[in-house]
């Protein structure tokens, strides 16, 4: 039962037997002297698993010993004398299961949910050890008392999360970032956490209304800001974070602060990087939702010198447009070419495309044009009364018997050829016989009709995808190219974020299953490089070095997984934040255990209750 490509590492003889499944059994013994090829008792013991240690280096089958919460040594089953290890406090027996760091999520939201929340799902669920939050220009420090609504409206307009959620979970105990991270320090999560201080909270902090309205700085501004940022990284942030796409705006329809800065700002905020020798700054530039494709290019000559003058790496959201569909290489090409005069640029990328989920219970749904179901959705009525309704005939004769106008009409013919079904498991590759439009032409159906049907599946919780990023030519081939890129990063999962039409969270799940075994329609990506790729490589972007593979010395930080039965769940709505905030959820089924500094916080996808993360202040 074991995966084809480990079939060969354990066709010999391995040292302990042939179990099949993790098992964890609790063990005490007493502590043996440590001579020669021994080492002292263990924390955990991972046993004879199919390690992919996050370096590139080809898998092998040994164990990981680990103790007080760091890898004391790994034991190769084919390098000679093993270690003599005597047996741990806890084992888990992973013979014929992969096991890899922990991953390291560079690109989330939980600046607000990691004062309430100890697990951070779905992030969680996907084998996330450590994040880093704080991105895009939007956060919750510095912050006066009267500004606090103001940035609850900014953070739910540009990241979709419920301002009612916000509002009503978060504690509000700082003015100051540093303070932001003093409330912060006495917390617990399952995994580490780490955040960069966001463009729009510092500028609205230092220049009030003006700043809020994107009005110019003046120098005497952009003193401020440096020292408020200089400051913050000083104190532990990892980072500071901008945004300068329009599509980013706040709840009342402003831009977020920061949006249309000028270089003197850019470079004299980034300047407190350059003088510390620390921090990564993080945008997300013009175009990147792919209203613009003038401008990025001059986004990158900004960034290339800016990094040059500050030495330090600049990372940024790069994503396929249709618009430009070729416009990602050309900006990816000049972030290596960068390289070679002296700058540190790195484009972030997703691994799949940026999709909208629409259903019944979304932010979006594709009968959102359609009188009659508006109507419905108005009423606002209970879950399972909407879908009683919708089961209704008369109510369904009159949604799929509207007549829309030619160019609505129009509108929803194209929408019906970009709109798929996902299916459970999802598929995020679809072929256009999934469409809307193809799976009407295959049965004869109206779209509309198709829809649907689809939408009531799941008890009305059935999802369409809507891919408008990164899916430019129907496939995901560009997104493979990217992932390739010497110089791309592979992030922008927005866990926290989107909560009601995207839940991208999944990506490190995603980025096994499907570009390492799954993928139909092209070529896959070696596993050893897609685990280094959400390891080693965005640990190290990001200064961690003390985690990301899995070496002595570094974070026992480790996913023991069932590669062959991995799998994605559908995602689905729940209302589980504060205030009954609702956002989507996705699951994953083959995560035997996560580990995060030795203690075991998942357990076949079930919480243990442990909270071994702490914050992480500062680079190591």
């Amino acid at each position: 039962g074991l995966p084809r490509r480990f079939e060969a590492l354990h066709s010999a003889k391995t040292r302990r037997g042939a179990g099949t499944g993790a098992t964890m059994t609790p063990r005490r013994t007493g502590v043996r002297p440590s001579t020669r090829g021994k080492i002292a008792m263990a924390d955990l013991v991972v046993r004879n698993g199919n390690i992919v240690d996050g370096t590139g280096a080809p898998a092998f089958v040994g164990d990981v010993h680990i103790v007080d919460g760091r890898i004391a040594a790994v034991a190769r089953a084919d390098g000679g004398q093993p270690l003599d290890a005597p047996a741990g406090t806890h084992e888990i027996d992973a013979t014929g299961l992969l096991v890899t760091p922990g991953w390291v999520d560079i690109h989330t939201h939980y600046d607000g949910q990691a004062t309430w929340d100890s697990m951070l799902a779905p992030s969680a669920w996907h084998g996330v050890t450590t994040l880093v939050m704080g991105n895009c220009g939007v956060g919750f420090a510095p912050v006066v008392p009267e500004r606090r609504d103001w940035l609850i409206g900014l953070m739910e307009g540009v990241e979709d999360i419920p301002g009612t959620a916000l509002a009503e979970g978060i504690d509000w105990s700082w003015e100051t970032f540093p303070e932001y991270l003093d409330a912060l320090e006495p917390r617990r999560w399952t995994m580490d956490i780490g955040t960069q201080i966001a463009h729009g909270a510092v500028r609205a902090y230092v220049m009030g209304e003006r700043g809020a309205r994107n009005e110019p700085a003046t120098p005497d501004d952009i003193e401020a800001m440096r020292e408020i940022v200089s400051d913050a990284v000083a104190a532990g942030a990892l980072g500071f974070s901008t945004s300068r796409t329009i599509a980013h705006v706040a709840i009342d329809g402003e831009p977020v602060p920061g949006t249309f800065a000028a270089e003197d700002e850019l470079f004299g905020i980034g300047s407190a990087l350059g003088d510390l020798g620390a921090g990564v700054f993080e945008l997300a530039p013009m175009g990147a939702a792919g209203e613009d494709t003038v401008n990025p290019i001059k986004e990158v000559d900004w960034m290339r010198r800016l990094s040059a003058k500050i030495g330090r790496p600049v990372t940024f959201a790069l994503i396929q447009v249709d618009s430009a569909p070729g416009l990602w290489k050309e900006l990816m090409d000049a972030s290596l070419a960068a390289a070679d005069e002296g700058a540190d640029i790195w484009p972030q990328v997703a691994g799949r495309a940026t999709g909208l989920l629409g259903g019944h219970f979304t932010t979006y749904s594709f009968f959102d044009v359609v009188p009659a179901y508006m109507d419905l959705k108005l009423r606002k009525l209970p879950e399972a009364e909407m879908v009683a309704a919708l089961r209704d005939p008369a109510v369904r004769a009159s949604i799929l018997g509207w007549e829309p106008d030619d160019a609505t009409r129009e509108r929803l013919e194209h929408a019906a050829e970009h709109t798929f079904l996902l299916g459970d498991p999802p598929d995020y590759e679809p072929s256009a016989d999934r469409s809307l439009a193809g799976m009407a032409r295959a049965s004869g159906k109206d779209p509309l009709e198709v829809a649907y049907d689809a939408m009531l599946e799941n008890d009305g919780h059935g999802l369409l995808y809507v891919p408008i990023l990164n899916y430019s030519d129907g496939w995901l081939e560009p997104v493979r190219e990217m992932l390739l890129h010497p110089r791309s990063a592979s992030g922008l999962a927005d866990g926290g974020a989107h909560c009601g039409v995207i839940c991208d969270a999944s990506l490190p799940t995603f980025m096994l299953t499907h570009w390492t075994r799954d993928r139909q329609r092209g070529e896959t990506l070696p596993l050893e490089w897609i685990v280094k790729k959400q390891t080693h490589d965005t640990a190290r972007l990001y200064g961690l070095g003390d985690r990301g593979t899995i070496e002595p010395g570094m974070l026992g930080d480790l996913n023991v997984i069932d590669y062959e039965h991995l799998q994605l769940g559908s995602p689905y709505v729940t209302a589980d934040l504060p205030a009954g905030g609702k956002r989507l959820l996705q699951r994953a089924t083959g995560y035997r255990a996560t580990v995060k500094s030795g203690v075991v916080t998942f357990a076949d996808g079930e919480d243990t209750g442990e909270r071994p993360g702490i914050l992480l202040r500062g680079a190591r």
